[in-house]
């Protein structure tokens, strides 16, 4: 009886997403930087646009990704 148990609690486990509110939360905000980055790029902002872009890339998604 404890092995049914235990391969229940195994399988629930397995059957939740791994990724929490939080996470789609910081995505969310990940591809808003991006989409904002993107129209100050075209708007002739070449400092703070990289910025933008180079967060929202390298920074934010990966983070999305990453945290638990």
């Amino acid at each position: 009886m404890p092995e049914k148990v235990a391969r229940k609690a195994e399988r629930e486990e397995s059957e939740t997403t791994p990724f929490t509110t939080k996470n789609y939360v910081l995505f969310a905000v990940g591809l808003l930087d991006i989409i904002l980055g993107w129209f100050l790029l075209r708007a002739g902002h070449i400092t703070l646009a990289p910025i933008m872009l180079v967060a929202g890339y390298c920074g934010l998604i990966p983070l999305a990704i990453v945290l638990k």
